[in-house]
């Protein structure tokens, strides 16, 4: 608040409490001076929910002494609290190679949101497609065609030789064995085969993960891919 904001608000709170109206000249002056230095960063209202007058009113309503600026600097801070603990940062629409612009973007939103000039954003929800997405975002995504690119694929491909050799065999147009379960193991769908350690006592002692599944999943999952391509000619056919 500016010092003819301040001016207004103890003129309002002087009608409701008189006891703090200051008759002096040089005793108001100092009053106005007091409040402006410690409200001067306190909006007197905002789109969103805040109005110092009701702060002020509702502490004259309960409260038996006489208003002070940390009465109404105190709701302000928790006013701001509030609104960041409910606010979940959106992504940025800058571009997230320029550092500087992203920061500038997720800082300025979050003061937005904490002065009451923007409603917090909420946690979307996932849902199974990208509606909602920046046009910029789509774009640059399809221009990479990956969220990783392929530099770095390459350079993961060695300590991750499942998944590497898993989008090789995708490539050449090889059934995908991780999309079904492996019968041998037990391996889950999505999860790599993996290979047993036995001990000296025929138990099994621990397991680690293969490279390349087992063949009988690759079995399982060549003929899931036959039994698709054939029910996917069978609507032409007809």
């Amino acid at each position: 608040m500016d010092r003819r904001e301040i001016a207004a608000l103890l003129a309002y709170i002087g009608r409701l409490d008189p006891r703090t109206i200051r008759t002096d000249q040089g005793e108001a002056r100092d009053q106005l001076a007091q409040w402006h230095e410690l409200l001067g960063d306190v909006p007197m209202a905002t789109p969103h929910g805040w109005d110092v007058r009701v702060a002020a009113r509702r502490h004259i309503r309960i409260s038996p002494f006489a208003i002070l600026p940390a009465d109404l600097a105190r709701p302000w801070e928790s006013y701001r609290r509030d609104r960041l603990a409910r606010h979940s940062d959106p992504t940025p629409s800058a571009d997230p190679d320029d550092q500087a612009a992203w920061t500038a973007e997720l800082a300025g939103t979050r003061r937005a949101v904490a002065a009451g000039l923007a409603e917090p954003a909420q946690a979307r929800a996932i849902t199974s497609g990208r509606e909602g997405t920046d046009p910029r975002l789509e774009a640059m995504l399809d221009q990479v065609g990956s969220c990783i690119p392929a530099a770095a694929r390459a350079a993961l491909a060695p300590y991750r030789p499942a998944r590497a050799a898993r989008e090789a065999a995708i490539v050449q147009g090889q059934p995908d064995a991780l999309s079904v379960r492996c019968e041998w193991c037990k391996a889950q769908p999505g999860e790599p085969c993996r290979r047993r350690r036995i001990g000296p006592d025929d138990g099994v002692r621990a397991t680690a993960p293969r490279a390349t599944p087992h063949p009988g999943r690759l079995d399982l999952a060549a003929a899931r891919q036959a039994r698709r391509t054939e029910q996917a000619q069978q609507p032409a056919l007809a």
